[in-house]
C-alpha cells in the first residue's frame, strides 16, 4: 500500500520561509522504529505521522519525531499536518479535526481568513533560577521560567533575542527539551518574538516553535494585559504565530504552504524495513 509525504511550511503564507514539517499519513500505526528512522531520513525538526482513530472522539492519533527522538507536543507540525488534511480532503473543512495525543486532547479549525487555528493547552511557567551552566549567556535577562521541558529567558529588547549566540552545548545539558529566548517586539506589528534552540532533541535552532508558546502566551498575556497577541520569531526563516490564551488553553494560527507532494518508495515502507537487532 502507498505511504503519502508531503512537506509544509508552516506558519507563513510564502514557500521556503516558516518551519517546515515532512508529514506521513497513514492507514494504521506503524512501528516507532520505523517512524524515527524516516524522521533521521527528512532532517527536518519535526516529522509528523497520523492515522485514523475510530474508536476514540479523534479523528486521528498523531504522533512528532525529531531526528532526535519522539516529542510530547509540536505545534507547527500539527499546523502542517491539519493544512495537508483539509488540502487533500482527508478531513473535511467545514469542522474541526479532532487529534490524540500525548498531550491530550487537540484540535484544528480552518478560520475563514486562511488561517489554521490550533487548541493546545496552556502552560504557564513559574519563575525560577538560571542554572550555573547557562548564565555566561543569559546575562542581561530580566526573567527566567522554568517551564519543564522548556526553559525560557526574557530579555529586555529585541536586538537581544536577534542577537543571542546560543552555547547548545550548555543547553542541552540543562533542557530536557531546549531553551526559549523571548522579548517585547519593536516593529509595532507584533507583540513579542522569540527565538528557540533545541539541541536535546537533535534541533539547534527551531525556526518556528508552536508549543513554545504554550508557555509564551501566558507569561505575555499576564505582562501585556492581552488575550490575544501576534508573535514573530526571529529564526533566519522568520514566522508569525497568532496566539490568545483562554483559559488553561492556548489557540494558535497561522497560515501553511506545501511545498512538496509525493510518496514513499516501496523499499521505504513500514513492511520493508527491519527491525534495528
Amino acid at each position: 500500500m502507498s505511504v503519502p509525504l508531503f512537506i509544509v511550511d508552516a506558519f507563513t503564507d510564502r514557500a521556503f520561509t516558516g518551519n517546515p514539517a515532512a508529514v506521513c499519513p497513514l492507514e494504521a500505526p506503524a512501528p516507532e522504529a520505523w517512524m524515527q528512522r524516516l524522521a533521521i531520513e527528512m532532517n527536518l525538526s519535526e516529522t509528523v505521522y497520523l492515522w485514523p482513530e475510530p474508536e476514540s472522539d479523534a479523528d486521528f492519533r498523531i504522533r512528532w519525531f525529531t531526528p532526535g527522538r519522539e516529542v510530547n507536543l509540536c505545534g507547527h507540525a500539527t499546523l502542517a499536518a491539519s493544512h495537508a488534511l483539509y488540502e487533500t480532503g482527508r478531513a473535511p473543512e467545514n469542522r474541526p479535526i479532532r487529534f490524540a495525543s500525548r498531550s491530550g486532547p487537540l484540535a484544528a479549525t480552518r478560520r475563514a481568513e486562511g488561517r489554521i487555528a490550533l487548541d493546545f493547552p496552556a502552560r504557564p511557567a513559574p519563575a525560577g533560577e538560571i542554572p550555573a551552566v547557562l548564565a555566561p549567556q543569559l546575562e542581561g535577562a530580566e526573567t527566567f521560567l522554568d517551564g519543564g521541558e522548556k526553559l525560557v529567558a526574557v530579555f529586555p529588547a529585541e536586538r537581544d533575542v536577534a542577537d543571542f549566540a546560543p552555547d547548545l552545548v550548555a543547553i542541552e545539558r540543562c533542557a530536557s527539551e531546549g531553551l526559549v529566548v523571548t522579548a517585547p517586539s519593536d516593529d509595532g506589528a507584533t507583540h513579542f518574538v522569540s527565538r528557540f534552540f533545541a539541541p536535546a532533541v537533535g534541533i539547534a535552532e527551531d525556526p518556528v516553535c508552536g508549543s513554545a508558546h504554550c508557555v509564551l502566551a501566558p507569561y505575555w498575556a499576564g505582562r501585556l494585559g492581552l488575550d490575544s497577541m501576534t508573535a514573530r520569531q526571529l529564526s533566519p526563516r522568520g514566522g508569525i504565530v497568532h496566539v490568545e490564551l483562554r483559559g488553561d488553553r492556548v489557540t494558535l494560527a497561522g497560515r501553511a504552504v506545501t511545498t512538496l507532494r509525493g510518496e514513499l518508495a516501496p523499499a521505504a515502507r513500514p513492511e520493508a524495513i527491519a527491525e534495528p537487532a
